[in-house]
């Protein structure tokens, strides 16, 4: 048996939103060719195995690929360790080294913006024009929906659309995406994406981006890899992470 946490990544402030995260603390416990059929199991936009918490080193993959970077898993399982006692400063996913830290209730990560490829950015004029959108809208590609909510201040309305074939059709808070907008606008954002979620952005002028925002655990279940080849079932299955609940502090 292993276990599964599932924490939730850029929290608005009002407690609401965030985008739901599987993360394997004990990742190297789990053989690599079993993981991409456990995420599409669970069917996170994202989910993460631990290989190494002292390291830093991190495994991510979408229902359909293994990813070498993603913003919102490194967020969150930065909080997760640290949360747990490992404070663990960088983080290696395959793309390199990923700078993590907090400050008050937020998780930070620093990232290059070069890293965050495959999502196109389209600007509408108004927040009711992304709000009306259907999910998703027609077309192919990763799409990054966004309008000012307020340009002087920086905040912006986003929708994110994976448009990739798998169960997600629309991703409620999306740290690449967001990292990417920030590079192409040159400033600092704060990104109200999805129901309810929040997105922070710090724009520097070497090349990288700053990423953070609340987090929140959302329960922890067992689950048991079949032991027929190519079926990798979560034990309980559909059950919802708040049934097997326990203290991770």
């Amino acid at each position: 048996m292993y276990e599964l946490d599932v924490v939730n990544v850029f929290v608005g402030p009002d407690g609401r939103g965030g985008n739901a995260l599987g993360v394997v603390r004990e990742g190297r416990t789990v053989p690599q060719e079993m993981r991409q059929g456990l995420a599409a199991e669970w069917g996170f936009s994202e989910s993460l195995f631990v290989d190494d918490a002292r390291t830093g080193l991190v495994d991510v993959y979408t229902p359909g690929a293994r990813l070498p970077f993603a913003g919102h898993p490194l967020v969150g399982v930065a909080w997760l360790l640290r949360r747990q006692g490992e404070d663990v400063p960088v983080l290696r996913p395959p793309v390199g080294e990923v700078a993590a830290w907090a400050e008050g209730e937020a998780s930070w990560i620093r990232a290059r913006a070069e890293w965050a490829t495959g999502r196109r950015t389209e600007q509408f004029r108004t927040v009711a024009e992304v709000d009306a959108l259907p999910a998703p809208p027609p077309g192919d590609g990763w799409l990054y929906a966004w309008a000012w909510e307020d340009e002087g201040a920086g905040r912006v309305r986003a929708r994110g659309f994976p448009r990739r074939g798998d169960n997600v059709v629309e991703d409620e808070a999306t740290g690449a995406a967001a990292l990417a907008l920030t590079a192409e606008l040159g400033r600092s954002l704060t990104v109200r994406q999805g129901g309810g979620s929040s997105i922070l952005t710090r724009f520097h002028h070497d090349g990288t981006v700053d990423l953070g925002g609340r987090v929140r655990w959302d329960g922890r279940r067992p689950f048991a890899p079949a032991a027929g080849p190519g079926d990798q079932r979560a034990a309980g299955a559909g059950c919802r992470p708040q049934d097997h609940e326990e203290d991770i502090s």
